[in-house]
């Protein structure tokens, strides 16, 4: 036993390797670099809390509440179009699963930021859906749909429908529909069965995808460049403009730490919520 635990551990240990190089020493260097003083062009040495207390400043303030607002709409509008299309798709007949699944993620392997030119496209004005929706006679003249904040949550949905959907279906097809069956049997309708059966089955799945939606959409920044014009400004945003405009490295540290800090919570409290649960 002791030489099996042994030769596991030798056999991980190129795992541990990579996890201390490239994952936990950046975290720690950012960690660092968050307490350090800015100098002129790059950091100096020393110790100062200016970064953090830039970060909660009136204004960076601010761009935390536009992105978490817009966090939470795009992850409750993922969640509404996502959820049931995944429950869906698994308690379909195999070749519509098969069928459904392609469909859903064969344009994924574009690049998203090709996909996301695409919605230029559509939002323009003169573009498709003004000629769509004039062709109807819905409107009379071009819509200012592109460089808007309702844009921008089409993007983030766009982009991160794909994990709702897989995280949701994954959990579905395990589905045991004879508990289903046996709930309608004694007498359950469609909503208890659903809220009853079907919900606290599938939730794993959809915790998951809140998860991998949630936390990304604080910082795709290139989403709101692309269909908000700048005019949306995020804190992926304004990390990348520290970074690459005003070089303030120790400033986009800071901010990024605490942008970890709130992702963080939000796991730990879906993961403390599952083991309530169980």
């Amino acid at each position: 036993m002791i030489k099996k635990a042994k030769g596991a551990t030798l056999a991980l240990l190129p795992l541990y390797l990579f996890a201390l190089v490239f994952v936990v020493g950046p975290l720690i260097l950012m960690l660092v670099l968050s307490f350090a003083p800015q100098d002129g062009w790059s950091y100096g040495t020393g110790f100062t809390w200016d970064n953090y207390r830039a970060v909660f400043s009136a204004s960076y303030l601010n761009i935390f509440a536009t992105s978490l607002k817009l966090a939470v709409i795009a992850t409750l509008a993922v969640i509404v179009i996502g959820y049931p299309f995944g429950l869906c798709t698994a308690l379909l007949p195999g070749k519509w699963t098969r069928f459904f699944v392609a469909s859903q993620m064969i344009p994924y392997w574009v690049n998203s930021l090709l996909r996301l030119y695409g919605w230029i496209i559509i939002f323009r004005a003169n573009g498709l859906l003004d000629q769509v929706l004039m062709g109807v006679g819905l409107t009379a003249e071009p819509l200012k749909l592109l460089y808007t904040y309702p844009a921008v949550v089409v993007g983030m949905i766009y982009v991160l429908l794909p994990f709702m959907f897989t995280s949701v279906y994954q959990v579905a097809e395990k589905l045991d529909l004879s508990l289903v069956e046996a709930s309608r049997d004694l007498g359950a309708g469609g909503v208890r069965t659903f809220c009853s059966v079907i919900l606290p089955m599938t939730l794993p799945g959809l915790k998951t995808g809140v998860v991998l939606t949630f936390i990304p959409s604080m910082g795709l920044f290139f989403i709101a460049q692309i269909l908000g014009g700048n005019k949306t400004v995020l804190v992926g945003s304004l990390i990348e403009e520290l970074l690459m405009k005003a070089h303030n490295q120790p400033g986009a540290a800071a901010l990024s730490v605490i942008l970890m800090l709130m992702t963080a919570v939000v796991c730990v409290f879906l993961l403390r919520r599952a083991k309530w649960q169980k």
